[in-house]
């Protein structure tokens, strides 16, 4: 189980006006390493980031043919000097070989590996890049988080970079990330301008540990999955799936009591909100597990 005092630290931190998305990272990573300390690897950020502001800061649009229209050619120098900092110099990389090594989802092996998923190696850039001096902000992407550098209002340059961290800081156009949800999403998602829109910090890191406990899952690690989802509820008590997960885990567990708490509270909390039709077969399912719960557990007092 979640030691209580990580849980209580975590849930205070995520749910903070403005969660340092560093520090909450690390901090969950103390759920694989519990002796882990952050500030080393607060300090290599901040390491990274000076060297980072000074190649920022000497970045030269004239030695840049290739800028795109409409993009300005000091922010897209900028970003480049960036890229090549991160990805040439420093090695970071997305890990395409061993995508689902539940060690790609952890900041600590991402700066201690120079390799990762698209989100971490996300906050890595834009921990990097905020202390360079840059904004770069996440992007929710549908299968893929992305980055932007957003063009600066009322400038003549009205086009924002979009950013891929997991290809090496690959500077997308609108057609590329058609491609790239089709890619993810096929025809489930129809394209819509809002997909790349900002992702809030809590959106991070759900997004975060909802890839770390779908890596512990497919490893059949459900203590650990169980522990995430614990984390997954502390952000959003609301996350109803969370909530139905984290009962089905439990029952895999054979922690019966626990799982019987949560699939029935779960079954109440959707009986309120409704039922759409393709959730039904799942309900009755969930509802089966729960008549034999209640046997197992009758039958234990």
């Amino acid at each position: 189980m979640v030691p209580e005092h990580l849980l209580r630290s975590f849930t205070t931190l995520a749910l903070s006006p403005d969660p340092d998305l560093a520090v909450a990272a690390l901090m969950y990573a103390r759920l694989a390493y519990p002796r882990l300390e952050a500030e080393p690897y607060l300090e290599q950020l901040d390491t990274l980031g000076r060297e980072a502001a000074r190649r920022v800061a000497a970045a030269d649009p004239s030695q840049h043919d290739e800028v795109p229209a409409r993009v300005d050619p000091l922010a897209y120098a900028r970003i480049v000097a960036l890229n090549d900092f991160l990805f040439k110099d420093q090695h970071f990389a997305g890990n395409d070989v061993h995508y689902e090594d539940p060690r790609n989802s952890f900041l600590n092996e991402v700066l201690d590996r120079r390799m990762g998923i698209p989100i971490t190696l996300a906050i890595v850039y834009m921990e990097v890049a905020r202390r360079a001096g840059l904004t770069v902000e996440g992007v929710n992407f549908p299968g893929h988080f992305l980055l932007r550098h957003r063009a600066t209002p009322g400038s003549p340059y009205s086009r924002d970079l979009i950013i891929d961290a997991h290809h090496g800081g690959a500077l997308l156009s609108e057609a590329m990330c058609r491609e790239l949800l089709h890619k993810h999403a096929g025809d489930d998602v129809a394209w819509d301008s809002q997909l790349l829109n900002q992702a809030t910090k809590p959106q991070i890191l759900v997004r975060m540990l909802l890839n770390l406990k779908r890596a512990y899952v497919r490893m059949y690690s459900f203590p650990q999955a169980r522990d995430v989802t614990e984390l997954l509820l502390a952000v959003d008590p609301s996350a109803l799936n969370e909530l139905r997960d984290r009962g089905l885990l439990a029952y895999h567990l054979n922690d019966f009591q626990g799982a019987l708490r949560d699939l029935q509270h779960y079954l109440q909390l959707a009986a309120k909100l409704g039922v759409a039709n393709d959730e039904r077969e799942e309900q009755e399912q969930i509802w089966e597990h729960v008549k034999s719960l209640r046997r197992r557990v009758a039958s234990l007092n």
